[in-house]
């Protein structure tokens, strides 16, 4: 029998090893300092510790004073002024609760010419001693002799924006976290990351700021080798985990999650803009955001026609969500291509898909208006339900349709959707994961007490109508086709929608198999069985062992690899679902 309980072997912290660099990494303050305290030379010596947004400014300056500089700069103090800041993003940020429009200024446009002049005069005329710059631009002023990036990662920076951290530049300390997001999400990350970008091979030492006061440093010289050493082989992301108002009790029991919380809602899993990597040199563990990765190998990690459609943006999304035990996801809708270029600048939108890795008895998907649909009585009655005048009665309008494990549901832009209770999603989609319409929350309102947001009026721009219950059945569900099969293996191909770029296809074995990759980078899950060995035809990296429930990343630079089973009983199946690009 497969142990529906799961294996008890889910890795909460994967890391990747780097080896022959154990000697350039460093753990705590007092490492961090006397490293830099090592690159004094007599004379004049310049060190610039550039910061992304969200690192903890006080903490860092508060380290960096200890250095006992001649002269202290703070870049941060070379910006515009927090008022001029937001009106020159006014038209990024938008007065929507949610959305904005994605950013496409310089960071450097953030800040005062007239003041970096300054402050480069000030260092020019600093004849001796050590002079340390630091803050969020800091090469604006200068390179220095050593340059030093103190990064953090996305997931890192919104628990901070929970806890209270303003954005960057900003006294919102007290503002909602959807704002705060929102400004990180449309333009701050979109800045500092380009930023970043361009001065990758400049880094002589990254720090990792995740964990406060306890920074860990390593070379540039080991960065880089780090990212192009994951950038071949398989690996996998930092997950993390966060409750819900529909969320579930089933990842807390399988992934031996904090049971004392509540429920937990999602995951992500396989979202490297917003996951890191860990990085081990050694005894000391580093963690980097994923994006660097991106950003860095974007033709090795994507593939060379996938890089050249997207660039150096990561296009699938793995994560999970959790109603098991729980409640129905919110009733919403993803905008169509055309709509999500036009309103909020961005290049693809989220056409996605459910595969249901767990499913009780009574668990469906709410897909695709019923058939000949009164769309006027339908918003009447979104529009009397925000009102909180009724409730919206979903199955009038709305198919519900009962779903099992392993059923593999397509989701194409513009359907309207949601997964019901008891249900234990794996959700495969292209990543712009923000722009969701919701129609209908169930009468619920957020964790934080707050109606959650509903937008009645971007959905009624992008409901597709003639997706009605016919056109479900013919296009979206049940779709699977058997590609291969043999003694030991059955392959399919279980979506997605001709709409869609995304294509997964389902591995059932008990002996291995080869995959090749067509110059597309590979996001698999392990979605039945204990564990698996993806390796190497070529023996061109060590056999990588993944667990049940686990998103891990094959590169495109692979071309090729082997998916071994094993586990306890190698006469029960064993099950991947792999997604690529088309």
């Amino acid at each position: 029998m497969i142990n529906r309980e799961g294996y008890g072997n889910y890795d909460l912290h994967p890391y990747k090893e780097i080896k022959g660099y154990e000697g350039h990494a460093l753990e705590g303050g007092c490492a961090v300092l006397a490293q830099l305290k090592a690159e004094e030379k007599a004379g004049k010596r310049v060190i610039v510790c550039d910061f992304y947004p969200g690192v903890d400014r006080e903490e860092a300056a508060g380290l960096l004073k200890q250095l006992e500089p001649a002269l202290l700069i703070d870049a941060d103090a070379c910006a515009v002024p927090e008022e001029e800041l937001t009106a020159q993003w006014k038209d990024y940020l938008t007065d929507d609760r949610v959305f904005g429009v994605m950013c496409h200024k310089s960071l450097k446009d953030c800040f005062s010419e007239e003041k970096l002049e300054a402050a480069r005069k000030a260092v020019e005329e600093t004849e001796s001693g050590l002079v340390v710059v630091y803050g969020t631009g800091a090469s604006y002023i200068t390179y220095g002799d050593v340059y030093v990036y103190f990064d953090m990662a996305r997931w890192e920076i919104q628990l901070r924006y929970r806890a209270g951290m303003p954005n960057w530049n900003c006294s919102n300390t007290g503002d909602p976290v959807l704002s705060k997001y929102k400004r990180g999400f449309f333009i701050e990350w979109r800045l500092a990351d380009r930023y970043k970008k361009e001065r990758f091979q400049r880094f002589d030492y990254v720090v990792d700021t995740n964990e406060r006061n306890n920074p860990k440093m390593i070379t540039g010289e080991a960065f880089r080798e780090a990212l192009c050493r994951v950038s071949s082989e398989p690996f996998r992301l930092q997950p993390y985990f966060d409750p819900g108002v529909w969320g579930g009790q089933w990842m807390k029991t399988r992934f031996g999650l904090d049971p004392s919380e509540d429920n937990f809602a999602w995951s992500f899993d396989g979202v490297p803009e917003e996951n890191s990597l860990n990085l081990k040199f050694g005894e000391v563990t580093v963690e980097i955001p994923a994006m660097d990765l991106v950003l860095y190998q974007p033709v090795k990690l994507l593939g060379d026609r996938v890089h050249a459609r997207f660039g150096a943006e990561f296009p699938i999304r793995f994560d999970l969500l959790d109603t098991m035990g729980g409640g129905n996801l919110s009733l919403q809708v993803h905008p169509l291509t055309e709509y999500i270029q036009d309103q909020f600048g961005m290049h693809y939108t989220q056409d996605e898909s459910y595969y249901i890795l767990d499913a009780g008895d009574d668990a469906c998907v709410y897909l695709g208006v019923k058939k000949d649909v009164d769309r006027d009585a339908m918003f009447h009655d979104l529009e009397e339900a925000r009102e909180g005048k009724i409730l919206f009665p979903a199955e009038h309008y709305v198919n519900r349709i009962p779903v099992k494990k392993h059923d593999h549901v397509l989701i194409p832009a513009g359907t309207i959707h949601c997964s019901g209770k008891n249900a234990m999603v794996l959700e495969i989609s292209a990543t712009p994961y923000i722009f969701t319409f919701k129609l209908w929350d169930w009468g619920r309102v957020g964790l934080d007490g707050l109606p959650r947001p509903i937008h009645l009026e971007h959905g009624a721009a992008n409901i597709q109508w003639d997706r009605d219950t016919d056109w479900v059945y013919d296009n979206l569900v049940h779709q699977e086709r058997t590609i291969r099969e043999e003694e030991g293996l059955k392959l399919e191909r279980t979506g997605l929608h001709s709409r869609e770029f995304i294509e997964t296809h389902r591995y059932t074995l008990t002996k291995p198999v080869e995959c090749s990759m067509e110059d597309s980078v590979h996001v698999l899950n392990l979605v039945e069985g204990e564990k698996a060995f993806i390796e190497s035809p070529q023996g061109a990296f060590e056999p990588f062992e993944v667990h049940y429930g686990e998103t891990f990343i094959i590169p495109a630079a692979v071309k090729k690899y082997r998916i071994r089973p094993a586990g306890a009983d190698k006469k029960e199946p064993m099950a991947v679902i792999a997604a690529s690009v088309k």
